[in-house]
C-alpha cells in the first residue's frame, strides 16, 4: 500500500480524486431515485412505474454509450473524459427540475445515462487501467472501499435535503457539487501521464499477468465473461428494487426491513476489505467465482430455511458482500484475461451489457412478482445467479 504523499502528489492521487467524485456521482445519480420518483410522480400525476422508467431508460442508454466513453478514456485519458460526465450530469439534474413534459422527462433521463456511462465505475475502472497499467488491481480495490460509502451517505443525505428543500432544491445541490466539485477534480486532479510510463518502476509481474498468457478480448472467454457480468447484473437491480418490499410483504416490520437493508453497504466495505487484505495474490477469477457463489448460497439459504428477520439479515449480509467483491472482479478479471492495452474500451465493451441488463431487470422481476408471486420474482432472480455462477466457473484462466 502506497504512503499518503503518493495518494496525494504521486499516480495514487488517481484513486484519492476518484474515491471522491465516485461518491458524489452515484450519490447524485445512481441512488436518489428510490426516494424522489415517488416525488416527481406525485408533482406531475404520473405513475411510480411510469416515472421510473425514465432512470431506466437512462440506464440503458449508458450500456449504448460504455464502450465509446471507454474507447475515448483509452484514447484522451479520464482528465478529459469524465469532466464531461460530470458537467452532462449537472446539467441534466438542473433540466430535471424544470421540465414538464413526459416526453422532455425521458429526454433528459437519455442525457443523464450518457452522463452516467461517463461518471460512474466502469469509466473510473478504465481510467485507472490507463494510468496503472496491469497494476491496477490494488487501485481498483481502493477505489472500490470509498465507492461503497456511496449509498450509506447518499440516501440519508438525500432524505435530509428532500426535507429541506425539496426534490427540486435536492436535484440543484448534487447539479453544483457535479459542477463546482467533481468536474474540477476530474479536470486538473487526475494524473495525466499514461499506464506504461507509470508501470516501468513497478514489480515483476506474476506468470498469469505476463503479457503473453493474455487471451484475445474476441472469442469465447470474453463471451462468458460478458455474460457472466450481464447475468449477474440482473441481480442487484432486481433485488434494489424489489427485495425490502418482499421482506415486508413476508411479513417483517417496517423498521426491521430498514435495519436489514442498512447492512448491505457495511456488508460490501467489509468484503473489499477482506480482498484487499486476503484475496490480493488470489487470480481475479477466484474472486468472481466465489462471489457469486456466495450469492448462490444466500438464495438457497433463503429458499431452504424458515422465513424469519434473521434469515432475511443473512440473506443482505450474504448479497452485500457478494456485490462487494463483484464490483472489484468487474474492473479486475477483464485486466487479468485480457491486459492492458485498450482497456478502456474493454470495459465499456463488458459495462454496456452490464448496464442495459441492469436497466430491465427492476421492469421484469416487478412484472413476475405482480403477476405470479414474490417467491417466483425471486427464483428468477437466483437463476440469473446460478447462470452468471456457471460462466465464471466455464473460464479458464491463462497458463
Amino acid at each position: 500500500m502506497p504512503n499518503l504523499r503518493q495518494f496525494i502528489f504521486g499516480p495514487w492521487r488517481a484513486v484519492s480524486v476518484l474515491g471522491v467524485t465516485e461518491i458524489l456521482s452515484w450519490g447524485a445519480l445512481f441512488y436518489p431515485p428510490v426516494l424522489t420518483v415517488p416525488l416527481i410522480a406525485a408533482d406531475h400525476g404520473w405513475s411510480r412505474s411510469f416515472t421510473m422508467g425514465g432512470f431506466s431508460l437512462g440506464l440503458l442508454v449508458g450500456g449504448l454509450c460504455s464502450r465509446y466513453v471507454g474507447g475515448a478514456i483509452d484514447r484522451f485519458g479520464g482528465h478529459v473524459v469524465m469532466p464531461v460526465g460530470s458537467l452532462t450530469a449537472a446539467a441534466g439534474l438542473a433540466a430535471l427540475v424544470h421540465v414538464q413534459s413526459a416526453p422532455a422527462y425521458f429526454a433528459v433521463w437519455m442525457l443523464l445515462g450518457a452522463a452516467m456511462a461517463a461518471s460512474l465505475y466502469d469509466p473510473a475502472f478504465a481510467t485507472l487501467g490507463r494510468i496503472f497499467g496491469a497494476g491496477a488491481r490494488g487501485p481498483i480495490t481502493t477505489l472500490t472501499l470509498a465507492g461503497g460509502f456511496a449509498s450509506t451517505v447518499s440516501w440519508p443525505a438525500t432524505q435530509f435535503l428532500i426535507d429541506k428543500v425539496g426534490w427540486r432544491g435536492t436535484y440543484l445541490v448534487y447539479a453544483a457539487l457535479l459542477a463546482l466539485v467533481a468536474a474540477p477534480l476530474h479536470a486538473f486532479a487526475l494524473p495525466r501521464r499514461r499506464a506504461e510510463i507509470l508501470a516501468r518502476p513497478a514489480p515483476t509481474l506474476a506468470p498469469e499477468q505476463k503479457p503473453a498468457a493474455f487471451i484475445s478480448p474476441h472469442g469465447l472467454t470474453f463471451i462468458l465473461v460478458v455474460a457472466g457480468f450481464a447475468s449477474y447484473a440482473f441481480v442487484p437491480s432486481a433485488l434494489s428494487a424489489q427485495l425490502l418490499a418482499i421482506f415486508k410483504r413476508f411479513g417483517l416490520a417496517p423498521d426491521v426491513v430498514v435495519a436489514i437493508g442498512m447492512l448491505f453497504g457495511p456488508a460490501q466495505v467489509l468484503a473489499r476489505i477482506c480482498e484487499l487484505g486476503f484475496g490480493r495474490h488470489m487470480h481475479p477469477l477466484w474472486i468472481a467465482r466465489a462471489a457469486v457463489g456466495l450469492l448462490v448460497a444466500a438464495f438457497m439459504l433463503l429458499a431452504l430455511l424458515p422465513f424469519s428477520a434473521a434469515v432475511a439479515a443473512t440473506f443482505a449480509v450474504m448479497f452485500g458482500m457478494a456485490n462487494g467483491l463483484l464490483t472489484i472482479a468487474r474492473g479486475t478479471v477483464p485486466l487479468a484475461l485480457f491486459g492492458p492495452s485498450g482497456y478502456g474500451r474493454l470495459v465499456g465493451r463488458i459495462g454496456g451489457p452490464f448496464l442495459a441488463v441492469q436497466a430491465l431487470a427492476p421492469v421484469i422481476v416487478t412484472y413476475v412478482a405482480d403477476r405470479a408471486s414474490d417467491a417466483a420474482g425471486l427464483t428468477l432472480v437466483a437463476v440469473f445467479a446460478v447462470a452468471a455462477f456457471i460462466c465464471f466457473l466455464t473460464i479458464r484462466a491463462p497458463e
